[in-house]
């Protein structure tokens, strides 16, 4: 009874749509109407800006982290490991569908990358700070958000399975069933960064200036 009241609230957090929230109040249009037509911070970062991008994306984070705390209302929680993991498992993805399918976005919400990195920030932050490090490094060097959310969740399982080894198995397959999602959602971001038409983040636009007069 706890455990489906709490996945619930885990759920409504979720569908909290930042980016169509934020784009309607200050800028009075809705971000899905734009761009890739999702509401995360991906698309954000595209049609708003950076500022903007780097709210929703710190937001989106945070309602995951706060749908894994949820846990901590439950006293008999910490009595097994395995039951831990699996309900804070539980209410994280909970939490991404939330993001995924708003109930009060008319379920039409983001990717759910920005959720995800918050969810296992809130089971594991060492290994969340190490894709989030990924994430910010491709990010620079690059400037295509997608690209750097595709391999930092590809290295999600990486750290999981090798380098930390984490002992819990339905951890182990939730990480290498999330890098395998993250590909199958960003298919067409795949195929236009591999095309090169992959839009890029108003970021480091000084740098590039510089490039071109170099080039030149």
């Amino acid at each position: 009874m706890y455990e489906t009241l709490l996945i619930i609230v885990a759920y409504l957090l979720g569908s909290i749509p930042t980016a169509v929230w934020v784009s309607q109040y200050f800028f009075g249009v809705d971000i899905r109407d734009y761009g890739s037509g999702n509401s995360g911070a991906t698309n954000t970062y595209r049609v708003l800006g950076p500022k903007m991008g780097t709210f929703v994306m710190t937001v989106d984070m945070i309602k995951a982290i706060v749908a894994v705390k949820l846990v901590f209302f439950l006293p008999y929680a910490f009595e097994s490991d395995l039951y831990l993991v699996n309900m804070q498992l539980g209410l994280g993805l909970a939490a991404i569908v939330g993001h995924i399918f708003p109930i009060w976005a008319n379920f039409r919400g983001g990717k759910g990358v920005a959720s995800l990195f918050g969810m296992v920030l809130g089971i594991q932050p060492n290994v969340a700070l190490c894709c989030v490090g990924i994430f910010v490094l491709v990010l620079f060097l690059t400037r295509w958000v997608s690209l750097s959310s595709i391999l930092a969740s590809i290295a999600f399982p990486v750290f999981i399975l090798v380098i930390f080894n984490e002992p819990e198995h339905l951890y182990r397959v939730f990480a290498v069933t999330v890098a395998m999602l993250v590909l199958l959602t960003h298919q067409k971001n795949i195929t236009r960064i591999l095309r090169g038409n992959e839009s890029k983040v108003p970021i480091l636009k000084h740098r590039d200036r510089k490039r071109q007069r170099n080039r030149k």
